[in-house]
């Protein structure tokens, strides 16, 4: 596809109504970033090191985890680089590259929510055939297949975004360039390219919203023919720290991209919310509230503090 544009960098400008807060953002968001990736990192470690982790379940957080690490780094580098004093210019190349890799991982964690609630739709639904139905090659499948959706969905919304001209304004009002933010910019009539952008970015979460919903409700329905109480809470143990997740992942995707009337600092703290806090809490729900998980964690940072000492 030809490119019209005349822009050849874009500058940043950062969240709205933060002047003279470079310094403070810089060290809170930082933290935030640093945490992230740590905790990231050891629940990908103590996954692979614990042989009792190594089921679907386990696999399909390891993804999770794996994304939460590239998906706050898509923003945060360029964000804390600028914040720092540093410029706010970025390349065409590096605009669109930013928007393509924000919606990649963004549609491919998306899908990955709902195999994961297709998992626990199985192991509690179907425990007696659950080794069969999650066999390794299914899983292996399933996971590709997250990617694979991910990136034809984060494909035709960075060439629906950039085969418009941008040849005016370049000053992007946000901390990285994102769909509605580079529309304003464009130097052509964008109402239709908005209705179906608007569709394809509500559609695809409302529908695994909608298959997540469909899981949960025979999951439900399958845990109140439980007769035992401790069988009972048990199984909602192992799903409620999906549920919680879910619920931070679609309420700012909600917030952000569904409402008709924008509002830019809001928008921008939703995002920075979902880019930077959502990532580093996932890994605190699933810890915290999975007595595996925390075992093997102690496990991890024991062996870690005997390397370190030595």
């Amino acid at each position: 596809m030809r490119n019209v544009s005349v822009v050849t960098e874009f500058i940043l400008l950062g969240i709205p109504h933060t002047e003279d807060l470079e310094t403070m953002l810089f060290v809170l968001f930082l933290s935030f970033y640093i945490f992230t990736l740590m905790g990231n990192l050891l629940i990908l470690l103590a996954i692979v090191s614990s042989t009792r982790l190594h089921t679907p379940m386990y696999f399909f957080l390891c993804k999770l985890s794996v994304c939460d690490i590239f998906f706050p780094s898509v923003s945060s580098p360029k964000m804390l680089f600028y914040l720092s004093g540093n410029s706010r210019a970025t390349s065409y190349a590096g605009c669109a590259s930013q928007l393509f890799f924000y919606h990649f991982l963004g549609c491919a964690e998306c899908f990955l929510y709902t195999v994961m609630a297709y998992d626990r739709f199985v192991a509690i639904c179907y425990p007696l055939r659950y080794t069969i139905i999650m066999s390794h090659r299914v899983c292996a499948i399933l996971a590709l297949e997250t990617s694979l959706f991910g990136c034809i969905q984060a494909t035709f919304l960075t060439t629906l975004t950039f085969q418009l001209p941008y040849c005016g304004p370049n000053e992007v009002d946000y901390f990285f360039c994102d769909i509605p933010v580079m529309l304003k910019l464009a130097c052509a009539a964008t109402s239709a390219l908005e209705t179906v952008g608007f569709i394809s970015v509500g559609l695809m979460p409302l529908s695994c919203f909608l298959l997540i919903l469909t899981s949960y409700s025979l999951i439900v329905y399958s845990i109140l023919q439980i007769r035992s109480a401790e069988g009972r809470r048990h199984a909602f143990s192992t799903c409620s720290a999906h549920l919680i997740a879910i619920l931070f992942f679609y309420m700012p995707v909600a917030l952000i991209y569904l409402r008709p009337t924008p509002s830019p600092w809001l928008d921008a703290t939703v995002q920075v919310l979902n880019n930077l806090v959502t990532p580093m809490l996932n890994r605190l729900i699933y810890s915290l509230r999975n007595k595996e998980v925390k075992s093997s964690l102690r496990k991890v940072l024991y062996q870690l503090g005997s390397t370190f000492s030595v």
